[in-house]
């Protein structure tokens, strides 16, 4: 029988405080942060997290999926409020609402724990 672990129960605390690291003008994916936080989190998890933030204290907009595109569109009203806020901050969108993540993405200074991790999160978001 297989024996389930204990939730965290700093779950979403751990996602908002790296959220509330991301600098104006730059975003992470919900992949990315799942990522960084390992075992237990995926990018849904996170993205279902990011839905409860305080908008006061964390800014949630600055996460976007993989695509470099905006997921909040039927979530949030108004449905581009997420890349209108984005845009006030610099982050630019093309004609089909993707940003550059090679321009945007902030990827947080931090030895990676292998060389091969560094690999693989740098294939995680290559085209």
């Amino acid at each position: 029988m297989k024996r389930q672990s204990k939730p965290d129960p700093q779950y979403r605390e751990r996602v908002y405080k790296i959220v509330r690291r991301i600098p104006r003008g730059r975003v992470m994916t919900y992949g990315q942060i799942a990522y960084m936080l390992g075992q237990g989190y995926t990018p849904r998890t996170v993205g279902f997290v990011m839905h409860g933030a305080d908008e006061r204290n964390t800014p949630w907009h600055r996460v976007i999926n993989s695509q470099g595109k905006c997921s909040t569109g039927r979530i949030v009203l108004p449905s581009d409020k997420q890349q209108r806020m984005l845009e006030r901050e610099g982050v630019k969108f093309d004609e089909t609402g993707r940003c550059d993540l090679k321009e945007f993405l902030w990827q947080p200074r931090r030895a990676a724990r292998k060389p091969q991790a560094a690999k693989d999160r740098a294939a995680l978001y290559s085209r």
